[in-house]
């Protein structure tokens, strides 16, 4: 652990559904290490210092809150209230069915909550460090659309910080475990809210196109102008809104159908520690007195049971669909199974024993490690400001929204497909014409398509928030300029009629991910846009 006297200005927040872990760079011992922050983080010796991702809110109008440890210290966490709040990163940036509580006055969302909780644990930091922070790189879920990094990156706007960057879990990951130049690893990342798979060569000679995540401000002081950075490639990526919040969920629906237990925080709690402790115990069982209701509760489970329930969960269709997708895009890229050298387990989930299991079908155990599973990311993302840069691929595909007359609903017209490195060698062309006569301007929507998977509803039961799969297959598009001011692209002067093609678009992708567009009037022959910034992508 480092000492408050250290010199280390270059810090990383992997925020996690469930827990969250902060590390520093220690420029004494040119190493990564995790913070402990008094009352926030757990103070057990044989546990990582991780600050559980928990918020009660005192005052909502003073945004006074309780962070971490201490909500569990105060016994908050076994709270029926309002004012406690677990899992509320998943909601972050997503249509939620329901309705957030009202506190002391004031409209609550998700993003609200989490902004608070960052901010008490940047706040914390600062008191911690006697230097202001020089570098923050924040970590971000493989399948997050921009809505959660946008929120994410405005959280630390008020910083003070010469350099904050992204990178996704899996990557931080791969480079957190310190794996061998030249190595394929894939990273499995099960944590409380979502999994990832990313698959990562940590090593290229070849200096082609070379993705900085995020930057702003000046170089750090001190980083080599010459150093010649390791490269890690992204070769493919899959992820789902699946994680032990979940399995938890599924715990507490099993003892209601069996022993009629209620769905509340309390037995959520409950189950959520039966599940820990099945992963070093074949059985376990947990049993709570309520003082105030003079309540017993009592909830037994063995694995046997426990993985049933995951079947009857469709649990590990959903991790082989996973796998498929990681393996085929791999496949794309010349890469076979057996090419793939370590699987690297990350995560709090990761260490259900069934989970393991499964991971055993694909590969060989001597490939599988599983020993920095709670600290890799943190510790790994540091590394991208001190000597890797990271080669990356767009996730998702992206399009615009055109009215299909078969279906008689918008549809989407990719322009910019999944796995498309960037920058961009050549640009995309689209043509379009005007819709209705004397047309004075044409506006276009641009959205980002999510993979085509089951429909996933996120809503309310209860206290509680969940995920549900549908049993139909769409694909999630998130709309990025759909506002008043923003869809328009060019006005037509003089003016568009049906019948003949009007405008010429040209699109790209440059090395920061943000598309540009150019637009050309081939009536007038006139540039009307030149290589204008639309949005930064995924």
């Amino acid at each position: 652990m480092v000492s408050n006297s250290s010199i280390a200005t270059s810090y990383a927040i992997d925020f996690g559904t469930s827990n969250t872990a902060i590390a520093r760079w220690n420029t004494a011992t040119e190493k990564a290490e995790l913070v402990k922050l008094p009352g926030l983080s757990q103070q057990l010796s044989s546990l990582p210092p991780l600050i559980p991702s928990l918020v009660y809110i005192e005052d909502a109008q003073a945004a006074k809150i309780i962070a971490g440890q201490a909500v569990r210290d105060r016994g908050l966490d076994f709270a029926n209230n309002p004012r406690y709040f677990r899992s509320f990163k998943r909601g972050i940036g997503t249509e939620i069915q329901g309705f957030l509580p009202e506190l002391d006055g004031k409209n609550l969302s998700f993003e609200q909550v989490g902004e608070w909780f960052l901010q008490e644990l940047i706040s914390n930091l600062r008191g911690e460090t006697e230097e202001n922070l020089q570098s923050l790189v924040l970590t971000v879920p493989v399948d997050s659309f921009e809505s959660y990094r946008n929120w994410l990156m405005g959280v630390c706007q008020s910083l003070k910080v010469e350099q904050i960057r992204i990178l996704d879990e899996p990557t931080a990951a791969a480079l957190g475990y310190g794996a061998a130049d030249q190595e394929l690893l894939l990273v499995i990342d099960f944590g409380g809210g979502t999994i990832d798979f990313s698959l990562v060569q940590l090593s290229q000679k070849t200096a082609e196109t070379q993705g900085y995540i995020l930057k702003w401000g000046k170089k750090m002081l001190g980083e080599s102008t010459t150093q010649r950075k390791n490269l890690a490639r992204v070769i493919a990526k899959a992820g789902d809104n699946l994680g032990g919040a979940d399995i938890d969920n599924w715990l507490v629906d099993y003892f209601q159908s069996t022993q009629e237990l209620p769905k509340s925080i309390l037995t959520t709690r409950l189950a959520e520690r039966l599940k820990i402790k099945l992963t070093s115990t074949t059985e376990a069982n947990e049993v709570y007195f309520n003082d105030e209701t003079l309540e017993t509760y009592e909830l037994e489970l063995d694995r046997d049971r426990f993985e049933n329930i995951l079947r009857q969960q469709r649990f590990f269709e959903r991790l082989d669909d996973l796998m498929t997708q990681v393996l085929q895009q791999a496949r794309r890229n010349g890469v076979e199974t057996q090419d793939i050298n370590s699987v690297l387990l990350v995560g709090g989930s990761i260490q259900i024993p069934a989970v393991q299991n499964w991971v055993k079908q694909y590969f060989d155990e001597a490939k599988i490690k599983n020993d920095h599973n709670f600290e890799a990311i943190a510790t790994g993302a540091l590394q991208v400001s001190r000597t890797v840069e990271v080669k990356d691929f767009l996730y998702h595909s992206y399009g615009i929204r055109y009215w299909n007359r078969k279906t008689n609903a918008h549809s989407w017209h990719p322009i910019i497909k999944t796995g498309q490195p960037y920058p961009t060698e050549s640009p995309v062309e689209l043509v379009l014409g005007a819709s209705t006569p004397n047309q004075s301007s044409i506006e276009l929507i641009i959205g980002e398509l999510g993979q085509e998977t089951a429909t996933t509803e996120v809503y309310f039961d209860g206290d509680r928030l969940v995920t549900r799969s549908g049993t139909s297959v769409n694909t999630s598009v998130q709309a990025l300029n759909d506002r008043e001011g923003a869809r328009t692209i060019a006005q037509l002067k003089p003016l568009g009629n049906p019948g003949s093609d009007r405008l010429k678009l040209l699109f790209s992708v440059d090395s920061k991910r943000y598309l540009r567009i150019t637009v050309e009037d081939l009536l007038t022959q006139e540039t009307l846009q030149n290589n204008y910034i639309v949005v930064q992508l995924n």
